[in-house]
Order: C-alpha cells, then structure tokens, then sequence
C-alpha cells in the first residue's frame, strides 16, 4: 500500500481507510456488457466473475469491515437491466457472506438505482465522511469540502510511452481543489481503462489543471501502486 493522505491508502484499485478497516471501490459499473450487446457489441460476459476475483484478493491481505462502493454501481442511466439486478444481488451476497457492510455513495450513473438498494438493504448516501475525508462520486461540487476528498468518476489513466512502444495504465491521481487534497481513484471495472489524462477533457468540477498533479499508476496484477511524478513530467517525457 501506498499512503496518498494522511490515513488514505491506495491499495490495487482501491482506497483503504485502515482505522476504521473501511475500502472504497469507484465504478464498477455492474451490467456494462448487457449494454454493449444491445448496441450490437458482443463481448463476453467475465466482467463480473473478474470483479469477484479482485476482490478477493483484496480481501485476503487487508481487513475490511465496511466497503463503500462509491458512485456507478450500476452501468445504466435510465433503466435497471437484468444483468445489474443480478449482479449487484451477487455482489451484496458476496459481502454479506464475509460479514462486510455494504455503503453506496450515489453516482451519477445510479439515477435509479433506489429501488435495488432498498431491496438488498444498501445504505445509500450522497456522500461519506469519516474525520477529514470525504467521499463523493466527484459530478459535482460537494456544498462542504474536507481537507481530503476521495472521488471516483473520471476513471483517469496515463498512456506510458517507451520508443515506439505505448501501453495504457490505470492510475491514482492527487491534486488540489481550493484547499482540498482530491484523491482520484481509477475505475475498479475491468472493461475500462479509462481516459488518459494528458490528453482527454476532465469531467468532474473537482478537477481543473492537472498538470502538477502526482500520478501513481497500478500493476493491476501485483496491486502494487507505483509512484510516477508529476503529470506534467510525463507529458513532457513523452514529447521527447
């Protein structure tokens, strides 16, 4: 594990809050190849079997008493398919079995997700505090900052160049929002890789300039969480 803020781990995809043994996973978005099959994308469904392995192995290094699972559930915005209906039962199955509770920080994918959580006893919060953290999706402004934020949404990532050779990585970035240290956390999702950071369009309100930002790129294999520097040093490693 890496610390990103005083109390705030980074660990695999995850942020890990170890005084209250809590783990915080962004975007999952439980249903997503439902979605592509009715847009005539056929992929095969190990999405979820994927997520369950991960965690798994997450679970087998690190005590965790509460997860919260921190904006985009669900994949949908309009609708509950049969898969997330499926899926999201399997995954709160899953917890209970080990005795964790099981918070839902609302996204802005999660516009119905309502019904589910009521059904399965989800606690679902517009956000989590705990001492100076706050937890948030990261669509919008919180109305009350913390000294640490931890958002999800952007699924950020960073292309890592070498010769002619470039591969795309998941990523943990820190930066500032007014006084606020903001943790982004990469999407727990296996089908998605995300935005490379350097060169896409920043979604959420929280995130301005990211140029001296730090960025910590994940082996998602290992979950180790590498410390790569400053944004800006990368983009400019990679104009050379």
């Amino acid at each position: 594990m890496i610390e990103l803020a005083p109390g705030v781990f980074a660990f695999g995809l995850c942020t890990y809050l170890p005084e209250v043994k809590t783990l915080i996973v962004c975007d999952l978005h439980l249903g997503f190849e439902e979605s592509l099959s009715k847009k005539g994308v056929l992929v095969p469904r190990f999405q979820f079997r994927d997520i369950v392995a991960r965690l798994e192995l997450i679970l087998s290094q690190v005590p965790v008493r509460r997860v919260i699972l921190n904006g985009d559930v669900k994949h949908e915005f309009g609708t509950v398919s049969r898969q997330e209906w499926r899926e999201v039962r399997r995954l709160v199955d899953f917890f209970g079995k080990k005795g964790i509770g099981v918070v839902a920080v609302k996204g802005n994918h999660d516009t119905i997700f309502g019904p589910l959580a009521k059904e399965l006893a989800i606690r679902e919060v517009p956000e989590f505090r705990h001492k100076d953290v706050l937890i948030v999706h990261g669509d919008e402004i919180p109305t009350r900052l913390a000294k640490v934020i931890v958002m999800g949404h952007e699924h950020p990532a960073v292309v890592i160049r070498e010769g002619a050779k470039k591969e795309k990585f998941k990523c943990f970035v820190r930066t500032k929002f007014r006084s606020a240290t903001v943790i982004v956390q990469p999407a727990f999702n296996p089908l998605t890789y995300g935005t490379d950071i350097a060169q896409g369009e920043l979604l959420s309100p929280l995130l301005v300039n990211l140029r001296n930002a730090d960025v910590f790129v994940v082996d998602e294999e290992s979950l180790r969480v590498l410390p790569f520097g400053k944004l800006s040093l990368l983009v400019e490693g990679a104009g050379r």
